[in-house]
């Protein structure tokens, strides 16, 4: 594969992954200014977000078994239309109700490009280099919490929350043009996948009863949530605690964000040396040891604005080299089933961030305490899984070996 072209596949792909935390981020520093339209709370409003991860977590179990029989375009194709009709109505919601089953919609819709660009990073490349476009692909995914926020701030406070759904909406199409005229089709249709649901269910069993899936699947999915737990509680922990403004809020995500981004690209030089497997327990370990910091800090009331700001910075740094790496270790096992693999993969880290996005919301007490708390115990159980689920990749594998060589010595003999 050519440079240009590797390059092109990446952007779109990126694109595609981009668009569930672009229309997360776009409308968080809106909140306030969206409670105040609609007459209702920035509590409320936050049950939106809620709703978006929950559809974007059960969505990505349908398109799983959509993009192994009908292959990858025609999926994303239903999935992108969806979005777009939903983020017109997103435009005209005119109360807390309404806008929270439109990014329901709208979830339903995005999932399709998330689930589609991580099956084709599986299709379209080498195992060996997987890790490295995941890295990539958070390049392009990673601008989305700097332009996101900043840009939402921008058009909430110059001009109203409904331009940021427009600009959702024209975002969408454009990249639906793009993928019908530039992005190949990396898999045929599988008339022979069955799309009845004992199969389907079968399929995701089989995948998930994988020691190599399920354990770096659930540890990256389970760190990924204390993002999500960040994502939840910032506007209410920066806008209404330290009462930043919602451009100020917008420049703060932004900065946060380059953690996230950084760390990401350092981690396809630290691939040429170390292995993925190295790199995750490390980086989960740091991230729990900043995680309880960040808690207990705010819980004994010693961390102000910015100490507050640093702790993320780092905290999110981490995530930059768990994603990838999690990520290309899940789904390394499979070929055929990549897309089942996939959508397994991204409801378990959607569906956990909904709840941990929930939670946030539910106990809101007008501190930093929960969002903190959910941060650091997401990380720390993360970090728990990873090192239980290793001694089991472990042992499955020299069992393997020896079956393999007890095999080797049968035939020679």
């Amino acid at each position: 594969m050519k440079g240009r072209e590797k390059f092109k596949l990446i952007v779109i792909l990126g694109l595609l992954s981009a668009i569930g935390p672009f229309s997360i981020d776009m409308y968080l520093p809106g909140f306030p200014s969206i409670a105040a339209d609609l007459n209702t709370t920035v509590a409320k409003i936050s049950l939106s977000l809620s709703s978006f991860f929950i559809g974007i977590s059960f969505g990505q179990m349908l398109y799983g078994p959509l993009l192994d029989r009908y292959g990858r375009k025609k999926p994303l194709y239903i999935g992108l239309s969806a979005y777009f009709i939903a983020s017109v109505g997103c435009t005209m919601a005119t109360s807390a109700d309404q806008l929270i089953w439109l990014r329901l919609l709208q979830a339903l819709g995005s999932c399709s490009g998330m689930v589609a660009s991580r099956a084709m990073v599986r299709d379209l490349f080498p195992v060996s280099e997987n890790a490295k476009v995941f890295s990539l692909l958070m390049l392009v995914v990673g601008v989305s919490p700097i332009i996101a926020p900043t840009l939402g701030g921008y058009l909430s406070s110059e001009f109203s929350w409904h331009y940021v759904f427009g600009v959702l909406a024209v975002m969408s199409a454009l990249i639906l043009l793009a993928v019908h005229f530039f992005l190949p089709e990396s898999k045929q249709p599988d008339p022979d996948f069955s799309l009845k649901p004992k199969p389907i269910i079968n399929g995701f069993l089989g995948v998930a009863k994988e020691p190599q899936f399920y354990t770096y699947a659930l540890a990256g999915s389970i760190a990924s949530a204390g993002l999500y737990a960040y994502i939840s509680g910032s506007p209410s922990v920066f806008m209404e605690l330290y009462k930043v403004s919602e451009k100020q809020y917008g420049w703060i995500f932004a900065m946060v964000a380059i953690g996230l981004i950084s760390s990401s690209q350092l981690n396809s030089f630290m691939l040429r040396k170390y292995k993925s497997e190295q790199i995750v327990v490390v980086a989960l370990f740091c991230q729990s040891v900043i995680g309880m910091l960040l808690l207990t800090g705010t819980a004994m009331g010693f961390l102000g604005l910015y100490s507050t700001i640093i702790l993320c910075f780092l905290f999110l740094s981490c995530q930059g080299f768990t994603f990838p790496n999690t990520s290309a270790l899940s789904l390394a096992p499979f070929s055929k089933n990549a897309g089942s693999a996939s959508a397994l993969l991204g409801s378990g880290q959607m569906g956990i961030g909904a709840l941990t996005s929930a939670l946030v919301s539910y106990f809101n007490d007008g501190t930093a305490v929960p969002m903190t708390a959910i941060m650091a115990s997401c990380a720390v159980t993360a970090f728990i899984l990873l090192m239980a689920g290793g001694r089991i990749i472990r042992s499955k594998a020299s069992r393997q070996k020896v079956q393999e060589e007890s095999a080797e010595m049968l035939v020679t003999s």
